[in-house]
C-alpha cells in the first residue's frame, strides 16, 4: 500500500504543502485574511482549539454551510476536521470535496477504540501524533500526512516541541538497528515491520511530518521548522492575537526564513500582544487533547 500508486498520489498532494503555514479559520473572513498573509491552505472548524478548550461542549465537524462559504472565498487548498473514528464526517467532507481531511483530537473523539480507516478514501487525511508509533500507526491506516499534536489552544509550544523532538529521535534510533532489532521495535511501537523498515533505511517517515499545537509566534514556527518539521499548522495563535493579519504574515515569514535571525527579528516586530498561553503543566489530564486516540 504504501508505495501504489492512489497513495503515493496522496503523499504528492500533501507534499505541496511543504515549507508553508496552515491556518485555522472559522468563517471566510478569516480565510481571506489567511489567503493574503500567505498561508498555503485554510484549516475550516467550527471554533479554534482556544474556544472549544474554553467553552467545552461537543465539538463537531464544521457547518457545512460556512465550509462552502470559505471554498468559495479562496483559492487555496482548504482542509476540514472530522472527528477521530467519526467515518461519516469523512465521507461527507469527501462529498463536499474538501482538498483534505483531519481526523483531529481537537474534535471530541466519536470513536475511543478505532480510528477511521483512511485507504479507501480519496481525498487524502491529516492526523496527529505524539510519537513514532502513534505516526506509523496512523500512516498504515492511510494518513498521507502526520502533524505533531502538541497541545491545542493552549498557545505554549512546549508539547510540540517534545512531540517532534520524540519523533526525530525515534527515527534516528531506527537507522542503526539491524533486523532482528527491527522486528522488537515493530513490537515496541505497534506498527507494521514494513513502516519500521522504511523509517530504519531513509531516516524518515513515508509521508510529510508537520508540525501543530501550541504555536503562536514568528519564533515558535521557526522552533519547529529547526528541529524537522517541514511546515507549521497554527489554529488559535493568530485570530486570538491582537493583530491576526500582521500575526499571520509574520508567522509565514518565519516559516519561509526559519535559518535566517535577521528575518525572523524583521517578522517579530510590531506584531501586538500574542495570544494568551496555558501553563500545560497545570492543566488536568481530563482537559488534555493530546491524549486524544491512540
Amino acid at each position: 500500500m504504501y508505495l501504489d500508486d492512489k497513495f503515493r498520489l496522496k503523499v504528492g498532494l500533501a507534499e505541496m504543502l511543504k515549507g508553508g503555514v496552515i491556518m485555522d479559520v472559522t468563517n471566510a473572513e478569516q480565510a481571506v485574511i489567511a489567503e493574503k498573509a500567505g498561508a498555503c491552505a485554510v484549516m475550516a472548524l467550527e471554533r479554534v482549539p482556544a474556544d472549544i478548550r474554553k467553552e467545552g461542549g461537543v465539538a463537531r465537524m464544521a457547518p457545512i454551510a460556512k465550509m462552502r462559504e470559505i471554498m468559495q472565498q479562496v483559492s487555496i487548498p482548504v482542509m476540514a476536521k472530522a472527528r477521530i473514528g467519526h467515518f461519516m464526517e469523512a465521507r461527507i467532507l469527501e462529498a463536499l470535496e474538501v482538498d483534505y481531511i483531519d481526523e483531529s483530537e481537537v474534535l471530541t473523539p466519536a470513536d475511543e477504540e478505532h480510528h477511521i480507516d483512511k485507504r479507501d478514501f480519496r481525498v487524502p487525511f491529516v492526523c496527529g501524533a505524539r510519537n513514532l508509533g502513534e505516526a506509523l500507526r496512523r500512516i498504515a491506516e492511510g494518513a498521507a500526512m502526520i502533524r505533531t499534536k502538541g497541545e491545542a489552544g493552549s498557545g505554549n509550544i512546549v508539547e510540540a516541541v517534545r512531540h517532534i523532538r520524540t519523533i526525530v529521535k525515534e527515527m534516528k534510533q531506527l537507522t542503526v538497528l539491524g533486523h532482528e532489532e527491527l522486528v522488537a521495535e515493530s513490537k515496541k511501537h505497534q506498527a507494521p515491520l514494513e513502516l519500521i523498515q522504511y523509517v530504519a533505511q531513509h531516516g524518515k517517515l513515508p509521508v510529510p511530518n508537520f508540525s501543530a499545537g501550541g504555536i503562536a509566534t514568528p519564533a515558535d514556527a521557526a522552533l519547529v521548522m529547526q528541529l524537522g518539521a517541514e511546515a507549521v499548522f497554527v489554529g488559535s495563535g493568530i485570530f486570538k492575537s491582537s493583530d491576526p493579519e500582521a500575526r499571520a504574515r509574520a508567522i509565514v515569514k518565519a516559516a519561509t526564513y526559519y535559518n535566517d535571525p535577521a528575518k525572523l527579528l524583521e517578522a517579530s516586530e510590531e506584531l501586538g500582544a500574542a495570544m494568551f498561553g496555558l501553563d500545560i503543566a497545570k492543566l488536568p489530564e481530563s482537559e488534555l487533547l493530546q491524549t486524544r486516540g491512540w
